[in-house]
């Protein structure tokens, strides 16, 4: 029968399990944190089955739109989980946490991070906030079956908790698309990891270090999380875009850019940094051919666009609706990442600040993003902006 202690040596196989937190993740059984039944998991009709998912390293989907039904045949989005054990110790290595140190987390979930953090720096020097009141309500008893009883409260994570400030460290579950202000005054010195993006690309672990509310950090791994409830991208889905949805002819044109590439992680991560509020989707075709539609909309669902790839063409075919032309946005940004030597993400950084000072790269409250020193700022975080003028519908690339 699969058991905790099979996740245990799975973890330290993968070689993911550091020896400073190989006692905590021994003892905190994740089996005490998942429910009965769960997205793809039913302990009763399939108790051997259940075992595997909760023992094994992967994510376990817990909740489903927010707790409420979904229609028949409707879209269930996933909204609360345990994260994929291998992904929490990387977080946990990137916000060095050590003894005696305090930590915010944002985003209880199942309770089972904040079970290993209280594990191993004690419960009261955990708090954890969780915006579902549901959600909460579980991971309460959660971890009170487990012996653990960190500090746990109910509210927006963007305010963090400010009786229980200042925190050395605080740890984000979630994604966001910035820094909350409150994070930096709650925590000024110390770090901030947190999962980090935009809704066309949101693969990144943020790490900020804090020093007197002046924060500078760097953008590593390739995460998968769940949104902040509160910034989520828009509902209009991508798999119907580019079948002739009523509206206004589009723009009719060509392209001369592999569709593929603008979606690579290096250019996507450039790209997400202006376009914050266009979604994607590369869409395969279903008959061997080796032909995919590229799909692009903005989070409002007024603007869409399409480009075709068939393999070995020169060319391909583009069509853009609405009032903003997507592609040529999307290729504009595409060109700029190039003329900047193709960097990879690793280069670049984010700097943030609070209060009345002034910092390198950022202002007061501004968080602006970087490529090598803060002062070749090339976004502003969280900001969609605008292309320049001459990023306009084009007949051809």
């Amino acid at each position: 029968m699969t058991t905790h202690q099979q996740l245990v040596r799975t973890l330290l196989r993968q070689g993911v399990l550091p020896p400073e937190w190989h006692e905590a993740v021994a003892s905190v059984d994740r089996g005490l944190f998942i429910p009965e039944v769960f997205e793809g998991g039913d302990f009763t009709s399939d108790p051997e089955g259940w075992l595997r998912s909760v023992y094994a390293d992967v994510p376990v989907v817990t909740q489903v739109n927010d707790g409420k039904p979904t229609p028949e045949g409707g879209f269930g989005l996933f909204t609360s989980s345990s994260t994929m054990p291998s992904i929490m110790l990387e977080m946990l290595a990137l916000l060095d946490v050590r003894e005696g140190r305090r930590v915010l987390e944002i985003g209880t979930g199942t309770g089972y991070h904040a079970a290993w953090l209280s594990h191993r720096l004690g419960a009261r020097n955990v708090t954890s906030v969780e915006f579902d009141e549901a959600v909460l309500s579980t991971a309460v008893k959660n971890l009170n079956n487990s012996g653990h009883h960190p500090t746990t409260v109910l509210g927006n994570g963007h305010d963090g908790h400010p009786a229980g400030a200042p925190y050395d460290r605080i740890i984000c579950t979630c994604t966001v698309r910035n820094v909350p202000r409150a994070w930096l005054e709650q925590c000024p010195d110390g770090l901030i990891v947190t999962p980090w993006g935009s809704s066309y690309f949101s693969g990144s672990f943020l790490t900020l270090t804090v020093t007197d509310g002046r924060a500078r950090g760097t953008f590593s791994g390739d995460p998968a999380f769940m949104w902040d409830r509160t910034a989520r991208p828009g509902a209009v889905p991508l798999g119907g875009i580019g079948r002739g949805e009523p509206g206004a002819p589009g723009m009719r044109s060509t392209t001369d850019i592999p569709p593929q590439n603008v979606i690579q992680d290096a250019p996507a991560f450039f790209t997400g940094l202006s376009l914050t509020d266009v979604r994607y989707r590369w869409c395969q075709a279903d008959d061997d051919s080796g032909e995919a539609t590229l799909r692009f909309v903005t989070d409002d669902g007024r603007s869409w666009a399409t480009v075709e790839y068939v393999p070995d063409a020169e060319t391909y075919e583009v069509e853009q609706h609405g009032p903003r032309p997507l592609w040529d946005e999307v290729r504009h940004e595409f060109l700029r990442w190039h003329d900047l030597g193709a960097p990879d993400r690793s280069r670049f950084g984010l700097s943030a600040v609070t209060g009345t000072g002034t910092d390198v790269g950022a202002g007061d409250d501004e968080q602006q993003v970087w490529l090598d020193d803060p002062h070749h700022v090339v976004a502003r975080a969280g900001t969609r902006m605008s292309p320049p003028a001459a990023c306009r519908p084009t007949a051809r690339d």
